[in-house]
């Protein structure tokens, strides 16, 4: 049993920067793959990236390779995402999730979920 906490949203104009956490309880956080996702208003979540259980892989979806980035510290059982150049469609609920297995680009390969933090992106 893993449990998540997301933080570090907030409000942050265009092209500014924000760094989200996942904080995870228990032992065994390194044998997780980590995941982040949003899911604006109206909308189905939508994969952002995934990180491997060890750090050592990375991917990105199309939308924020090149201004996302995440990783992770296992000493501390934590995953952040650091979120760049930011742009109002980029606004959403960001959530992490952790995979028992390598997680993959969709909801249903993960099996614990933080419970999200909001990101706003103004013009």
């Amino acid at each position: 049993q893993v449990q998540l906490v997301d933080s570090g949203g907030g409000l942050v104009q265009a092209g500014g920067s924000l760094r989200l956490s996942c904080a995870a309880s228990g032992r065994t956080f390194s044998s997780y793959a980590m995941g982040w996702f949003r899911q604006a208003p109206g909308k189905e979540r939508e994969f952002v990236g995934r990180i491997s259980h060890s750090g050592t892989t990375t991917y990105y979806a199309d939308s924020v390779k090149g201004r996302f980035t995440i990783s992770r510290d296992n000493a501390k059982n934590t995953v952040y995402l650091q979120m760049n150049n930011l742009k109002p469609e980029d606004t959403a609920v960001y959530y992490c999730a952790a995979s028992r297995t390598y997680g993959g680009s969709s909801p249903p390969g993960y099996d614990y979920w933080g419970q999200g933090t909001q990101v706003t992106v103004s013009s």
